[in-house]
C-alpha cells in the first residue's frame, strides 16, 4: 500500500517541478502560475470528498481500486496536452479532479486495521510514502529534464500512476471489502452534524485546515524558490541552476520521509497534540523567515529548507490519526472528506495568493526580488496562525489528566 500510494504521489509535485521552465515558455504571471497548482487542489479536494462518500457506501478497499484507474488517465492527458496556460488550468484541475482516490480510502483502511497504540506509526508510514514519491518525482525530473525536457517530466509522473495502479491491486487483492454499513440516502448529512457538533473533531479539523495553507503553498512554490536561491549564488549555466534546485526541493522531501515516521511514532510515545504543537510552531517560525534568504549562503537556505519541510509535514499524519480517534468508526470516510474538503479547499488559495504576492510586490514582474519572496513566504505563516491556538484547545479537551477518586 505505500508503494501504490508513493507512486500515485509522484503527479502531485510534477508540475511545480517544471514551474521554472513553463511559466516563460506558457507566458503565464506568477498569479497565472499559482492558479493552476490552485486548480489542482480544488479538483483534488472534490474528490476526496467523493472518495470519503464512497468508502462509507462501497468500502474503502474498492474504492482504492477504482479511482486508481482514473487517475492513471487524468495524469497522462495533463502530461500529453498541456500546452499553455488556459489547457494547463484545464487538466491539471482534471488531474486533481481524479486523484483523491489513493488517499482518503488508504487512511480509512489504515484506521480499520490498525488499533489505537499503533495507529499513528502506521499513518506516519502510509504519508512518508507519499513524501517519498514528492522526492522521487523531483530528482527523477531534475535528471530528465535538462536530457529530455519537461514534458518528459511530466509523462514520467504519469507512468508511476499505472505503477501505483497495479501495486494498489497486488496489495489489496486479498483484503476484504468493508463498507462501514447501511447508509441511508442522507446519512452523509447526519454524519456531518454529528462531526460539527463534535468539538474535538471540529477543532482537529480547523487546526488542519489551517496546516494544510502552510504546506501546500509550501510544496508549490519550493522548488521554485530553491531554483532562484540556486542562480543567486552566480555560479553555473542556467540548466545547472535548474537542476540544483529541482534536485534540493526533491531531497527536502526525502527528509519528509523521515518526519512522517518521526511525527507518526513519537506521537504514540508523548501525545498526539504534543507533536502538533511542537511540528506547527516550527513551521510557522520558518514561513516568517524562510523567503528572506534570498542571496544567503546556498547551505543554509538548503538548512531551513529541511528544517522546514521536516515540520510542515511531520504532524500531518498525526492529524488524520487525532480525527479517527475522536469521531465514531462508522463515520471516518466522512468525517477525513470533510477534513480534506476544507484542508485542501483552503490550501488550494494558499498557492495562488502566494503568487499573487509575488506580482504586486516586485519591481521586476519576471524576476522578483528577496522582498517579494520574503512577504510571499509570510503569506503561509500569516495564513497557519491560528492552527497552535486550536490544538491548545484540542489538548486540553483529550488529554486531561484522570480525576482522582474521592476517599
Amino acid at each position: 500500500m505505500c508503494a501504490s500510494r508513493a507512486c500515485f504521489s509522484l503527479i502531485f509535485t510534477a508540475y511545480a517541478a517544471v514551474i521554472p521552465l513553463v511559466q516563460p515558455e506558457w507566458g503565464m504571471s506568477s498569479g497565472e502560475t499559482g492558479l493552476v497548482q490552485s486548480a489542482w487542489h480544488i479538483g483534488y479536494l472534490l474528490s476526496l470528498f467523493v472518495a470519503g462518500l464512497l468508502v462509507d457506501r462501497i468500502g474503502a478497499r474498492d474504492t482504492y481500486l477504482a479511482t486508481g484507474l482514473a487517475a492513471c488517465a487524468s495524469a497522462l492527458l495533463f502530461a500529453l496536452f498541456a500546452n499553455s496556460f488556459r489547457s494547463a488550468l484545464l487538466l491539471h484541475f482534471v488531474a486533481g479532479l481524479l486523484a483523491g482516490g489513493s488517499y482518503t480510502p488508504g487512511l480509512a483502511l489504515i484506521a480499520l486495521r490498525y488499533g489505537t497504540a499503533t495507529r499513528g506509526w502506521a499513518m506516519g508510514c502510509f504519508l512518508a510514502a507519499a513524501s517519498l514519491g514528492y522526492a522521487v518525482c523531483l530528482l527523477g525530473s531534475g535528471l530528465i529534464v535538462p536530457a529530455w525536457g519537461w514534458r518528459a517530466a511530466l509523462l514520467f509522473a504519469a507512468a508511476a500512476t499505472v505503477a501505483g495502479a497495479l501495486l494498489g491491486w497486488a496489495a489489496l487483492r486479498a483484503t476484504p471489502n468493508v463498507a462501514a454499513g447501511p447508509i441511508r440516502p442522507q446519512s452523509w448529512m447526519a454524519a456531518t452534524r454529528t462531526l460539527w457538533s463534535n468539538e474535538p473533531a471540529k477543532l482537529a479539523v480547523g487546526a488542519y485546515t489551517l496546516h494544510a495553507w502552510e504546506l501546500l503553498g509550501l510544496w508549490a512554490w519550493l522548488p521554485a524558490f530553491l531554483v532562484v536561491a540556486a542562480q543567486a549564488q552566480g555560479e553555473g549555466g542556467s540548466s545547472g541552476m535548474l537542476m540544483a534546485g529541482i534536485t534540493l526541493a526533491g531531497l527536502t522531501h526525502l527528509i519528509s520521509i523521515a518526519a512522517s515516521l518521526a511525527g507518526g511514532a513519537l506521537s504514540d510515545r508523548i501525545g498526539r497534540t504534543r507533536v502538533i504543537l511542537i511540528m506547527s510552531c516550527t513551521s510557522i517560525a520558518c514561513s516568517f523567515a524562510f523567503g528572506w534568504l534570498i542571496g544567503f549562503a546556498l547551505w543554509i537556505v538548503v538548512l531551513i529548507a529541511v528544517l522546514y519541510s521536516f515540520t510542515a509535514i511531520g504532524d500531518s499524519a498525526v492529524f488524520s490519526t487525532v480525527l479517527t480517534e475522536v469521531v465514531p468508526r462508522e463515520t471516518i470516510g466522512v468525517a477525513l472528506s470533510i477534513r480534506s474538503v476544507l484542508g485542501f479547499g483552503v490550501g488550494a488559495v494558499s498557492p495562488w495568493v502566494f503568487g499573487l504576492t509575488l506580482d504586486l510586490t516586485a519591481q521586476d514582474p519576471g524576476a522578483p526580488g528577496a522582498f517579494s519572496w520574503g512577504i510571499a513566504w509570510c503569506t503561509l505563516g500569516a495564513g497557519a496562525l491560528l492552527g497552535p491556538l486550536m490544538t491548545l484547545r484540542l489538548q486540553r479537551l483529550t488529554e486531561r489528566p484522570p480525576r482522582r477518586s474521592k476517599p
